[in-house]
């Protein structure tokens, strides 16, 4: 029975979710600081994180994240923060990269952080024997994966709505109600396409190199300045 409810608002949900998703701003987070706000603001909460001023562009910050050289780019619309991209400072081979990326798809796909998303290794992962070059050249194919940050809230609504689901049965008419909007707020969560961090491979001087991209879509564009 309770599947059975959850199918049935999952439908529902599909209808009414473009309605709620902005309904409360829960935005992408990059280290722990929020993609919002003013850039000079930015600027310093990633200087405080250890990262530094490029010596060749202000606007610029380098330091090293997950292990790698990176450059910090931060984009604007309005004034206000909506994209942190982080990219690689050094290019490698198509051997190298393939690995990177493969191994980035699988710290995504583990981190507690991000929702699972099904099957997205198999659908994401490059298979050893891939021709990069010739992907990217004569057949113009992207090689992208996205993931998406948990709600804050997130965790706790599952873990009350788990509590009620093995709660000991019947459930009162109080519980039932409170876990069927449990389970539309979980799917509301699971379905949202908010706190999107996306990242893809680059070409540059004829390497290799990968930017991840965290995305606040509150503060892009969206033509209401046309």
């Amino acid at each position: 029975m309770i599947e059975s409810l959850r199918n049935s608002l999952c439908v529902l949900l599909l209808v009414i979710l473009p309605g709620v998703s902005y309904a409360q701003k829960d935005v992408t987070q990059f280290l722990g600081i929020p993609i919002d706000g003013y850039k000079p603001d930015m600027l310093k909460k990633l200087k405080s994180k250890g990262f530094s001023i490029n010596p060749h562009n202000g606007d610029v910050l380098d330091g090293e994240f997950n292990g790698t050289d990176i450059n910090i780019f931060i984009a604007t619309n309005n004034n206000m923060v909506w994209r942190i991209a982080v990219a690689d400072t050094n290019t490698m081979s198509e051997g190298d990269i393939k690995i990177r990326f493969n191994n980035l798809c699988r710290q995504f796909q583990n981190n507690k952080n991000y929702l699972f998303v099904p099957d997205s290794i198999r659908r994401n992962t490059i298979p050893e024997d891939e021709d990069i070059s010739y992907e990217l050249t004569v057949k113009n194919k992207r090689y992208q994966a996205a993931y998406y940050q948990k709600p804050a809230n997130y965790d706790s609504l599952v873990l009350e709505q788990d509590n009620l689901i093995n709660k000991k049965k019947p459930l009162s008419e109080e519980d039932g109600k409170r876990l069927g909007d449990l389970f539309v707020k979980v799917l509301q969560a699971e379905f949202t396409e908010n706190k999107l961090v996306w990242f893809t491979i680059l070409q540059r001087s004829g390497g290799y190199y990968i930017t991840i991209f965290y995305e606040n879509v509150y503060n892009k564009a969206n033509g209401e300045d046309l």
